[in-house]
């Protein structure tokens, strides 16, 4: 049955309103092959162009080309059959493809030439501004280091902008990157503090300029700079959308040059992919050029620091230097030999050349060592002295109190030290609870501001504390759950299993009839609603305790999966017993991944079809995106092709 008009345009803004992914993409070609057989005509362009937007963004600018090239033919033979949205799609999806075809070095460079020249002539011809074309055009002489780089980034500084620019704070973020690049460091640092006043953002935006700013901060010696710089730069990034690389590989930069070789390699381990894989080759070689600087300035005092990089096949860091350079040296040919220059093959061997920084970067929010007695039992150690914490206050502001109002204020250095102060006010007077209280809220301001060691070693006296002073389980429950990826970055997650399998032991329901006033219980209707509201507590403790050991087992590699996709099942029918089916699709999205990673297709499709069901829902488009490409994928390797349409099919409807 043909479809009408507004019948396809509806299910084709369906595919556009999911979020990027292999899901998003597939149903974007299922949608172009109904248009192409069915018709109608004048929902092709539209078609064609959310597959355009659909590969773009999901990193395969590549084949992005062929669905590109249809539509603009599309235009030319039939512009009766495209309303003003469609026209307008084409001139964006022109940036797009001018401006990701020259991160691949098998596009040729006339290829990229000749689509440059398209657009300028068709944006002239269409009355529209210039400003997306002289952007483009200084961005392909910049990444080619031509002669006239910096008279094409004049010129695009003195275009006006139009509807056709691009986002408001990457435009200044690009003009301060290059303004550093070309040596006007002074004017870049100023560019990017007049933007972060602003306090606008984007996907990308602010954490890419923080990075720069740190790292120029780090050039100039101003630690105490870069370091309020990086805690931003980092807070900006968990918020950040696409891989980031380019942030990423300078705060990895900016640790390994700032004397902070532990902190560095960690940052380092938990982007090991982006050395494999990032969005595109010239995201890739960038992030390499980062790891080859990064490494230098380790060397070679820390040549045989060990490293444990997924995917990557080295132990050492003398051995990452080695590999990271080679790889990078093969992109940078490739890109060179493409580009007609040695603008690639240049800044792989300033990154050579980096050397540590003359200033060290101080990074513990709390002193080593932390706060804390042993993780599984009862015992409570000593809670050392805080250190001052500024910020004038009343006079009778209490510790907590002054902590409270430092947090709020976005100052989590002081507030750590001001809860570690009430922590050891409330131990003095015997009020263990309230200190292990205190304890987690030290704990949580030192994780948010970037120092996970100092914060995985108060946690465990937290909980410690918590549970000497009778604190019942439901309530230290959030604590650990806020201690896991902490105690993940550190190696320290079996702990936090220790300790979540010590508390659940303290959750089971009692059982019916017990104590001396059970027998009333039915006619006391208070009492009955207070045992379901406990036991509801208890149920939802039970769910998070799972959840967690179940996330963190599976951080701990292929030894613990079977248990961990175990626990992150239970997790998931423990949610769905309390009717947090948000909760319980995130557990059942995680339990199919270890069931898929564990070859068990049937287990994993269930539990997949669940986390679908549960995040549609739950109303949550993102993960039932990610959790709907995952099964897509499951069921074609299965060779379940119809199952895997269906499910596409699933998410226009």
């Amino acid at each position: 049955m043909t479809r009408s008009l507004d019948e396809a345009n509806r299910e084709i803004s369906r595919v556009r309103a999911l979020p990027y992914g292999v899901a998003r993409t597939q149903a974007a070609e299922q949608q172009v092959r109904l248009v192409e057989a069915e018709g109608p005509d004048r929902a092709r362009a539209f078609a064609l162009l959310v597959l355009v937007e659909s590969l773009v963004w999901s990193g395969e600018v590549q084949r992005a080309y062929l669905p590109f090239t249809q539509a603009v033919r599309w235009y030319d033979q039939h512009p009766e059959h495209l309303d003003d949205m469609d026209v307008q799609g084409l001139f964006w999806s022109f940036k797009w493809m001018v401006g990701h075809l020259a991160d691949f070095p098998d596009v040729p460079a006339a290829q990229i030439d000749a689509t440059l020249d398209d657009m300028e002539r068709r944006y002239a011809v269409a009355g529209l501004g210039r400003d997306a074309v002289a952007y483009e055009r200084f961005s392909w002489a910049r990444r080619r280091g031509a002669p006239d780089t910096d008279a094409l980034f004049e010129e695009w500084v003195r275009t006006p902008r139009d509807d056709y620019s691009q986002c408001e704070v990457c435009d200044p973020g690009d003009r301060a990157s290059y303004l550093a690049q070309r040596g006007d460091v002074d004017g870049a640092v100023r560019l990017i503090q007049q933007t972060l006043e602003t306090g606008a953002t984007c996907a990308t935006e602010p954490a890419d300029m923080l990075a720069n700013l740190a790292v120029l901060h780090l050039d100039a010696g101003r630690a105490d700079a870069a370091v309020a710089t990086h805690r931003r730069a980092v807070a900006a990034l968990a918020d950040a959308q696409s891989d980031m690389a380019g942030a990423r590989g300078l705060r990895f930069v900016l640790l390994a040059r700032g004397g902070q070789p532990t902190r560095a390699l960690r940052a380092l381990a938990s982007d090991a992919h982006l050395m494999l894989r990032a969005d595109t080759p010239d995201d890739r070689f960038w992030f390499l050029v980062d790891v080859v600087a990064g490494t230098a300035a380790l060397l070679p005092e820390h040549a045989d620091a060990q490293v444990d990089l997924d995917g990557v096949p080295v132990s050492d860091v003398a051995g990452l230097r080695a590999w990271a350079d080679a790889q990078a040296a093969e992109l940078a040919q490739a890109f060179d030999a493409r580009n007609g220059t040695d603008r690639y093959a240049r800044r792989l061997a300033q990154a050579r050349l980096a050397r540590p920084a003359g200033v060290r970067l101080e990074l513990d929010v709390i002193p080593a060592g932390g706060a804390g007695a042993p993780v599984a039992g009862g015992d409570v150690g000593q809670v050392p002295p805080a250190a001052p914490s500024s910020g004038a206050g009343p006079d009778d502001e209490t510790a907590a109190d002054r902590a409270e109002r430092l947090a709020t204020a976005g100052d989590l250095v002081a507030a750590a030290a001001a809860w570690l102060e009430a922590a050891a006010q409330a131990e003095s007077s015997g009020l263990l609870a309230d200190a292990g209280f205190a304890l987690a809220e030290a704990a949580r301001c030192a994780q948010e501001a970037g120092d996970d060691d100092g914060a995985a070693a108060t946690y465990p006296g937290a909980v410690a504390r918590m549970r000497a002073g009778g604190v019942p389980v439901p309530h230290i429950v959030p604590v650990v759950v806020a201690w896991a990826p902490v105690a993940v970055t550190t190696g320290t997650g079996a702990d936090v299993v220790d300790v979540v399998d010590a508390l659940l032991g303290g959750l089971a329901d009692p059982p019916a009839g017990d104590g001396p006033d059970a027998a009333d219980t039915g006619a006391d209707p208070a009492g009955a609603d207070l045992d379901e509201r406990l036991s509801h507590a208890r149920r939802r403790a039970r769910a998070d305790l799972h959840d967690t050991a179940a996330r963190v087992l599976a951080s701990m590699g292929g030894a613990h999966a079977a248990d961990a996709a175990r626990r992150a099942s239970r997790a998931a029918e423990g949610y769905a017993g309390v009717d947090a089916v948000g909760d319980a699709a995130h557990a059942f999205w995680l339990a199919g991944r270890l069931h898929a990673a564990l070859g068990a297709t049937d287990d994993a499709i269930w539990h997949l079809e669940s986390a679908v069901e549960g995040f549609t829902v739950a109303r949550q488009p993102q993960p039932r995106s990610d959790a709907a490409s995952a099964l897509v994928d499951v069921l074609r390797a299965a060779g379940r092709d119809d199952q895997a349409d269906e499910v596409l099919r699933a998410l226009t409807r």
